[in-house]
């Protein structure tokens, strides 16, 4: 049973890394893939146990998509009010390179802050407006994904990784933001001033075009700025109730509906509609949400057969150096979810709480999973947004987040000899 599983998990791995050769949608695949994985243990088991199992796994997994959904959303409805025209107005260069680090700069920060898949959905909205040229938008969202990847990383609430390690209490706040923050801007970085060499020349200034029902300024500023002060709140609230993330980001979503109900209540029902939550979430993209499902189900499967954990204790066993570990773990992370892999390996490992181990995993599970643009929640996103292909993040980006992934932790160990 669990070769079974495991070779149909390869196989539709495979067909999703090669998508543009099959021509069938990812999204597909995904489904088909993590039904495939939950029947072959349906049908190999002697008992029913599995059932509860996997409604166990779904509602952690509807908890994501949930997120994901009301992110998504929120997004929608400040882009529906023309909100980022405000950011694009602050961005005045049209040099490549210069115009490569501010976005990237604000991915690492923004993330930080917020969390990366919410800095991915935002920044590729920010990115699609302002570079029209298909290409140059990939390779600038490929290092939107590296930076939200690694900004996330130095916050107790900027990755789940870190998240899930600081209510374990394997890492304290302090330690992960002055221990993991230098790592982090190498791991992003790196791969910037390595993308200096490919991208050149200027991009073609986008003039803002007024739409013909115009949104006042001050419903366009309170949108926007509600808008992020919503995705904001989201850590905010996480700490003050101890409620899951989806909470707070519906709860945001609730806010933002009825403030443009009141803000847009005197036009016309067709007007009106233009601006409300209902048209924001027909516009998110439902395809990626299922893409995402598929998958996380599919990992579930593999996360009920024990083969991560089994993984986790091979790595163990067969290794033993825990730095060599903690890398090889940082780049599984990259094939399968990093959340159950690093369920497993804090289930394996008994060290003390800020242990240099703990935040070597912090710092790998975190920024390993930008090496595969399916790595991570916050490449899944920009994937579905944009539509780029497993094949040609691989080709252009995947050996820059490596590099920078590699030099991150090489300088986790040098400040660490420093310090020591």
């Amino acid at each position: 049973m669990t070769l079974l599983i495991t070779i149909l998990f390869v196989a539709g791995y495979l067909m999703i890394a090669l998508e543009h050769s099959f021509n069938i949608n990812k999204a597909g695949i995904a489904l088909l893939l993590g039904v495939l994985c939950w029947t072959a243990l349906a049908l190999n088991s002697p008992d029913t146990h599995f059932v509860s199992s996997l409604s166990h796994h779904l509602a952690e997994i509807s908890e994501i998509l949930f997120f994901l959904l009301g992110a998504m959303a929120i997004v929608e409805l400040i882009d529906a009010h023309d909100g980022f025209d405000i950011i694009i107005e602050k961005i005045t260069t049209t040099n490549k390179r210069y115009l490569l680090i501010i976005i990237s700069v604000i991915a690492f920060i923004l993330s930080a802050v917020l969390d990366n898949l919410t800095t991915a959905i935002v920044m590729a909205t920010v990115v699609k407006k302002v570079i029209t040229e298909k290409t140059d938008r990939y390779y600038f969202l490929g290092l939107v994904i590296i930076s939200a990847n690694a900004g996330g990383c130095f916050s107790p609430i900027g990755d789940v990784t870190t998240t899930m390690l600081w209510v374990a209490n394997k890492l304290t706040p302090l330690t992960i933001i002055t221990h993991l923050f230098f790592p982090s801007l190498v791991c992003m970085a790196l791969p910037i001033a390595l993308s200096m060499f490919k991208i050149k020349g200027h991009i073609t200034k986008i003039e803002l075009v007024k739409s013909e029902n115009t949104i006042s300024a001050f419903d366009k500023n309170l949108i926007f700025g509600l808008g992020l002060g919503c995705l904001l709140f989201v850590p905010i609230f996480k700490t003050i109730t101890h409620l899951p993330p989806y909470m707070g980001i519906l709860f945001g979503l609730g806010v933002m509906w009825v403030v443009t109900e009141l803000i847009h209540k005197r036009k016309d029902s067709f007007e009106k509609g233009k601006y409300s939550v209902v048209n924001a979430i027909t516009k998110t993209d439902v395809p990626s949400v299922l893409f995402f499902l598929g998958i996380l189900l599919a990992v579930a499967c593999l996360q009920e057969i024990h083969v991560l954990q089994n993984t986790a204790t091979l790595l163990n066993n067969s290794i033993g150096d825990l730095k060599i570990i903690s890398v090889i773990i940082g780049l599984l992370s990259a094939i399968v979810d990093n959340v159950p892999l690093l369920a497993a390996t804090m289930g394996m490992y008994d060290f003390p709480t800020d242990d240099h181990f703990w935040e070597m995993i912090a710092y790998c599970t975190g920024t390993g999973g930008s090496c595969l643009i399916i790595g991570s929640a916050a490449g899944v996103a920009v994937m579905g947004i944009e539509n780029i292909s497993f094949s040609w993040y691989f080709k252009n980006i995947s050996w820059l987040a490596f590099v920078g992934y590699l030099a991150g932790f090489l300088i986790y160990n040098l400040q660490n000899f420093i310090l020591a």
